[in-house]
């Protein structure tokens, strides 16, 4: 066992005390499928029952009583610690991770660049890779997601931006094959090397353009937008992201069905430490200007 287990071993101490799963989620602040999972989790790291399921609630078996007694005396000593980096803690210091697509990296440097200018004692890590870190294990403070509302347990999701995108395509692109008009099947497009994407902009390439015509896929936005610039075809490109490339040519203009949410998330036991709640203000302020 390790550090990393205090979160379900605190769990199970506050279950073993209250003796309900509602109880221990009330007095740690979780939802009641947080304490379910950490509990099952540490019983089978453990190999052995803690507690006895019942109508009226849980109660320790002998291996949870043993647990319950050592869980008290460390719940003190982490109390006591507690007390003496309480002032630590309200500082704008140590690490901050963020993590995000990379398309919307554009987006976000310069943010990131502006708060730890202004708090040069932080650290700020930016993770921009499809990995879905999880904020529950403290793998990353913020996160910046995009499509359907994330409905993980005991995070906190705030809608930052609404991002629309227009169909565009290069000067030589249009010189060559004319403007985009209602038949699409006599253009090319740009498209993901997924075929079953689920981005709203995506799917509608599929349900109004033949397969054989989507004739360059990428596996990533930023690649997409690359392609477009390069003349191979139509493709879809975030207005903020087309108004910084003028020589594009706006092929059609962004439909609402077309628009993605992006979400601002944190976790619970982090999203009212100073560092996190200075840098989603300030997310949020910077995404009022964002196109």
């Amino acid at each position: 066992m390790d550090l990393d287990n205090w979160d379900e071993i605190r769990t199970a101490y506050h279950v073993a005390r209250l003796g309900t799963v509602s109880g221990a989620a009330e007095a740690l602040g979780v939802h009641h499928a947080t304490v379910i999972r950490h509990v099952d989790a540490l019983e089978n790291r453990l190999g052995v029952k803690l507690f006895q399921r019942h109508a009226r609630g849980y109660t320790p078996t002998e291996a949870g009583e043993e647990l319950l007694q050592v869980a008290q005396v460390t719940a003190e000593q982490f109390s006591q610690l507690a007390g003496r980096l309480r002032g630590q803690g309200a500082a704008m210091t140590g690490d901050l991770a963020v993590t995000s697509v990379d398309s919307l990296t554009p987006l976000l440097v310069p943010v990131l660049a502006a708060f730890q200018a202004d708090h040069p004692d932080l650290s700020v890590r930016l993770m921009a890779d499809p990995r879905l870190y999880r904020l529950e294990y403290g793998e990353a403070h913020v996160a910046v997601r995009a499509g359907a509302r994330p409905d993980e347990p005991d995070n906190i999701v705030q809608t930052l931006y609404v991002q629309r995108s227009g169909l565009y395509a290069s000067p030589d692109y249009v010189a060559a094959h004319g403007p985009l008009g209602e038949d699409l099947s006599a253009h090319r497009f740009v498209g993901p090397t997924d075929e079953g994407h689920r981005a709203p902009f995506y799917r509608w390439l599929r349900a109004h353009v033949p397969a054989e015509r989507i004739t360059f896929r990428v596996g990533d936005m930023r690649g997409a937008v690359e392609a477009v610039e390069a003349g191979a075809g139509i493709g879809f490109v975030p207005i903020w992201q087309a108004r910084g490339l003028p020589d594009l040519v706006e092929m059609r203009p962004p439909r609402p069905d077309w628009e993605v949410t992006l979400w601002l998330v944190t976790h619970v036991d982090l999203h009212r430490t100073p560092k996190v709640q200075a840098l989603t203000a300030q997310l949020k302020e910077a995404a009022r200007s964002w196109p």
